[in-house]
């Protein structure tokens, strides 16, 4: 194995960097600022405006696995750069959308969501390479930035917003998502092949928790752990992304305040999403990423079944941040748990085509609360059913065990 100081250096500087890619690419969260907007200046529904967050996540799912195969053959860097110039690009030209719905589909929705899972991947499979000894942790911090993304683009959106309209707003943060993706990206590299932090070597608990070889792609295909863990992220998506595509709205309502407030409400949440990635990841490395993941959604189960009771602004904000706590920590701690399975020298595209849990659940979970808020003029029967939902999927985590190796 190699040892290097200068690299265990260096590692921190590069987990700096996809920390604030992350954050530039997580600005997608803030979406449910621009719903009533684009609703009132172009007479759009509440689905139609919804199915472009959904198509973009979809894509971004779908984007993020041939990401993955793109980095077994190329540098991170050059995925990392096209991914930024993409997302940059897709944001600036839904600039362009005025009464044409199909172009922000295009634009925001598929273009966007390439650049976005081109760019999400890179730092979750970089990262986990430089950081065998802190796996749990490290995979939270790279998808940390993320989640925190909404915590300055949704109140930066509404202020842009409110003075140059919806349209010049898309164009002017396309801008800043272009120079922040391709500014951090070219920070992106990997670790020589075998290397580790000088001195370190895996605990006991680390090594039982871990695959003893490295799977090929289509091996990990043939395990049964693998779709498990595929219908793990989906479940825990769904419910999560559901209350993010809604949120400014879902906090109009319950608590009657201004689309400002709301904003910022949106804001403070966020910072949930964030903390969550983080803040589960670490706990996994502890408890095993099953046993979190069954814990996450007990915590669901209870507080999307109270959510549409409630009424004060801080306790629906305090609800909803650990709601999105549980939802960031679902992509924090799952990438340490398919590198634990599977092995970390192709996380890239395994954990890339696990990603296409994230677009199924953002094509299940934002179009079902959407359209049952259009059915029943209220949003408690779905934030009802996504509780529901949760208190099946705990016995999934209890039922997921390692893949046993084959001579």
């Amino acid at each position: 194995m190699i040892n290097s100081p200068v690299s265990s250096s260096r590692r921190w500087g590069i987990a700096g960097a996809g920390f604030i890619m992350q954050m530039a690419l997580g600005a997608v969260y803030a979406w449910s600022v621009f719903k009533t907007p684009l609703t009132k200046q172009f007479h759009w529904s509440t689905p139609d405006v919804t199915l472009t967050f959904t198509i973009c996540i979809f894509v971004l799912g779908v984007s993020a696995f041939f990401g993955g195969l793109w980095l077994n053959k190329t540098t991170p860097r050059t995925v990392a750069l096209v991914g930024g110039f993409l997302y940059g690009l897709g944001v600036f030209l839904a600039s362009f959308s005025a009464d044409k719905l199909w172009w922000l589909y295009l634009s925001y929705g598929v273009i966007g969501g390439v650049g976005l899972g081109f760019g999400y991947i890179v730092p979750v499979a970089v990262l986990v390479k430089w950081f065998p000894d802190r796996r749990g942790l490290i995979t939270g911090i790279a998808v940390g930035g993320f989640g925190a993304g909404a915590l300055v683009t949704a109140p930066l959106a509404t202020r842009l917003i409110q003075s140059v309209g919806v349209l010049q707003t898309f164009a002017w943060l396309g801008l800043g998502y272009f120079v922040v993706t391709m500014a951090t990206g070219i920070f992106m590299q990997n670790p020589p092949d075998g290397w580790k932090p000088s001195g370190w070597a895996p605990t006991t608990l680390q090594t039982a928790q871990r695959a003893s070889k490295d799977y090929t792609l289509s091996d990990a295909l043939k395990t049964w752990q693998w779709w498990a863990l595929w219908f793990l992220l989906f479940l825990n998506t769904s419910a999560g992304i559901s209350l993010i595509s809604q949120e400014a709205p879902i906090f109009q309502e319950l608590s009657k305040v201004t689309a400002v407030v709301a904003a910022g409400m949106v804001g403070i949440v966020s910072i949930g999403n964030a903390v969550g990635r983080v803040f589960w990841a670490f706990v996994s490395d502890g408890l095993t990423r099953r046993w979190t993941f069954a814990v996450m959604f007990v915590f669901q189960v209870a507080l999307f079944w109270v959510l549409p009771s409630l009424s004060s602004v801080a306790v629906v904000t305090v609800v909803s941040f650990v709601i999105l706590m549980c939802y960031g920590g679902g992509f924090g701690t799952m990438p340490a748990f398919a590198a634990d399975y599977f092995g970390a020298k192709n996380v890239g595209p395994i954990y890339g085509l696990m990603l296409t849990a994230w677009g199924c659940a953002s094509a299940f979970g934002p179009l079902l609360i959407a359209n049952m808020r259009q059915a029943a003029g209220t949003y408690r029967s779905g934030l009802h059913v996504i509780a529901g939902i949760m208190a099946v999927s705990i016995l999934l985590p209890i039922a997921v065990s390692p893949p046993k190796s084959r001579a």
